[in-house]
């Protein structure tokens, strides 16, 4: 029986990830990071061989003595990428995966994967997004705002675009693009290795904000570029350029088009963009001419809410072929050219490799459950048969398979060439002390998919629960899954004494573009009102279930939720836990605000009804406002504004800053007291 508790073990081990192989890489050689222990939050890089399935350690950041000190650059690409490991978290490989590229502590490092070694170039620090060309000669990086390039043998490193103005930076992903777009880099090599295409990002239209400590009261305030809803973004545009500088810039109508999605570049076709509207409502793939810069459009999507960004497009086939997904007569179906290649009820998720069938990763009728496919022109394949959760990295025959189950607490990774798995790589992550008595639901009349979790002691015999309903609720995000990962907090909550329900409801990914869109100009209703519905329909089912004693505890937008159930149903819900929630949409981003409830300047009404600050007066249950002092992606404000008005209508509540924590916090202490106050707050709350 280990000795330390719940919390403390999964603070320790960051929710029993680390220790887990991750960010892989397929191939003959199939790389992959993974940290020595579950407690070891610092990854290597290693190679498993699919000759002989052996592992091998090629990178240690220990043996190269870089300790990991982080810029304040890299800690922002960080926050954005939800990164809370260290040591080396990202690379980059060349087209064979001979070559791997990193940096530690901002230094720029090279692994030859054949012979194992490691060596340090002698580049200018900090060191950001290091990328191998594809043909293994020379690895672009970013460094002083600027794209430079070095041979691989350490010569000739020079700058091939550097900063033009102040507040400009080339090669790097603008904040919207990391936290909203799901895209982390901002260039891209040609297939040949001879040129670049490269972003260029000014930030001077984009107010600042000030982010600081009120813990560390010498401390200067941190400026930082948010682009809140209604108002400027960064001015974001793309130039081609070669490998002795030269530059042509790409056109096109960037007043229309303003928002920069994705890039591809291939040897199949010509390098391909997706641009957007600042409303959403069209996307725009469009094709470059690399001598010229001159654009033509390859697709149009439009869509009367919003397109939706999917991962993996829009690509090239082998032949040619645009690849695309499309949201299309309710399923978001694989698109090759003209012809759809998949149909409802299939709803794709990603495009994961193209070749001569397409790799992506789907549910069907099980939104709980994501598998892989192989699609072509005749239709689906399903690669994967367990039921769970498998995620998949290809390159030719070698196909890397993670899967997630309720039956397992480790993720399973196994690496087949072609139908045969030559080798499964070990993971070294904790196993939770921890069983999960968990029962998958559909509940109410829109089959909303629930997880109920009850104490692993509980009997009859007891009587009926306190609940805590514990969402995220969020567009995108999706917590009902066929997993164990996800429900250890909330078995952890069902052991202290409550029935614990998670419900996904309108707008959260699985159910297709339909699902997606109700909750369009209207954050507030349908998300609320899923809640209810589904602990209704589970207390009609389960008498275990107490409907006189409710909480709801949530982060981010599962904080505004929890904060919105006891403002607007009081009825309901009993007492809230309001962690890092947004209060006022006005405050937050652009690309995502901006997607579900429109242009703040046109639609304030629209703002005003799904802002928690009209309703502080109706506060009458008790809830505990959890907040970040530094965070910068739901900042401060929000906490404090909601305290304010509930201090101004004379509403009792509880506020508990953490000192010096970002979004998520991260320390080991701070995690795990954090869940005991929770569930102190909650007791107290619910009591009789």
């Amino acid at each position: 029986m280990p000795s330390a508790s719940f919390p403390r073990r999964s603070a320790r081990t960051q929710g029993f990830t680390l220790g887990a192989p991750r960010n892989f890489t397929a191939g003959a050689t199939v790389l992959f990071l993974r940290s020595a222990s579950g407690t070891d939050r610092s990854n290597a890089l290693w190679a498993l061989d699919t000759d002989t399935g052996q592992e091998r350690m090629l990178a240690d950041p220990a043996a190269l003595r870089a300790e990991d000190q982080v810029s304040p650059a890299e800690q922002a690409r960080r926050e954005r990428a939800r990164e809370r490991a260290g040591g080396i978290t990202g690379y980059a490989t060349d087209r064979d995966g001979r070559m791997a590229a990193f940096t530690l502590s901002g230094r720029l490092f090279v692994t030859d994967v054949a012979a194992g070694t490691t060596r340090e170039l002698p580049v200018p620090h900090p060191v950001a997004d290091p990328r191998p060309d594809p043909t293994g000669q020379r690895i672009a990086y970013l460094s002083g705002g600027g794209l430079r390039v070095i041979e691989v043998d350490g010569s000739d490193d020079r700058a091939l675009v550097e900063p033009d103005g102040p507040n400009i930076t080339w090669g790097a992903a603008e904040f919207i693009a990391a936290e909203e777009m799901d895209r982390h880099r901002g260039y891209w090599w040609s297939p040949d290795g001879s040129l670049l295409l490269v972003a260029r990002v000014d930030e001077s239209p984009v107010r600042h904000w000030y982010l600081g400590d009120p813990a560390d009261p010498a401390r200067e305030p941190t400026p930082m570029r948010y682009p809140a809803a209604g108002t400027a973004n960064a001015d974001v545009s793309l130039a081609v350029v070669g490998l002795d500088g030269g530059r042509v810039d790409v056109d096109w109508d960037r007043q229309a088009q303003p928002y920069f999605v994705t890039a591809h570049w291939s040897e199949h076709g010509r390098p391909l963009i997706a641009v957007q509207t600042r409303d959403q409502h069209t996307q725009l793939v469009l094709d470059i001419d690399p001598t010229t810069g001159r654009t033509s459009e390859v697709h149009r999507d439009t869509d009367p809410h919003w397109v939706e960004i999917k991962p993996g497009w829009p690509a090239w086939t082998p032949d040619g072929s645009l690849v695309r997904i499309a949201a299309s007569d309710g399923a978001y179906r694989l698109v090759v050219g003209d012809q759809p290649w998949t149909g409802a009820p299939l709803q794709v998720r990603a495009v994961l490799d193209v070749g001569e069938d397409i790799l992506i990763s789907a549910s069907e009728q099980d939104p709980t459950q994501v598998h892989l496919y192989r699609v072509t022109a005749k239709g689906a394949e399903q690669v994967t048969e367990q039921p769970g959760v498998h995620t998949g990295t290809r390159s030719g025959d070698v196909l890397v398979v993670a899967t997630s189950t309720l039956d397992e607490p480790r993720t399973r990774v196994r690496v087949l060439r072609g139908a045969r798995e030559v080798a499964e790589i070990g993971s070294n992550a904790e196993i939770p002390d921890l069983d999960v008595n968990v029962r998958l639901l559909r509940l109410g009349d829109r089959e909303l998919c629930s997880a109920l979790l009850l104490p692993n002691d509980y009997q009859p015999a007891d009587g009926p629960l306190p609940v805590l309903v514990d969402p995220y609720g969020g567009p995108h995000a999706q917590r009902v899954l066929s997993r164990q990962q996800g429900y250890l907090t909330s078995q952890w909550f069902a052991d202290q004494g409550f029935a614990v329900l998670v419900t996904d409801g309108r707008g959260m990914a699985g159910r297709g573009p339909d699902w997606d869109r109700a909750i369009a100009g209207d954050l507030a209703g349908p998300p609320l009102q899923d809640q209810v519905d589904a602990l209704h329909a589970a207390a009609a089912q389960h008498p275990e279930l107490d409907l006189d004693r409710v909480a709801i505890r949530g982060w981010s937008f599962g904080g505004y939720l929890a904060a919105l159930a006891v403002l607007r149903r009081p009825d309901v819900f009993h007492a809230a836990v309001v962690g890092a929630g947004v209060v006022d949409w006005r405050l937050y981003d652009t690309h995502y605000t901006e997607r579900y409830l429109g242009d703040p300047n046109v639609v304030p009404e629209v703002y005003q009804v799904n802002s928690l600050l009209r309703d502080a007066n109706k506060l009458e249950r008790p809830m505990l406002i959890v907040h970040g002092t530094v965070d910068d992606n739901v900042v401060l404000a929000h906490s404090l504004r909601l305290s304010a008005a509930l201090t101004a209508s004379a509403r009792p509540h509880t506020v508990l800053p953490l000192a010096g924590v970002s979004h998520m916090p991260t320390d080991e202490t701070t995690s795990e007291n954090l869940l005991l106050l929770q569930v102190d707050f909650l007791r107290k709350s619910l009591a009789r």
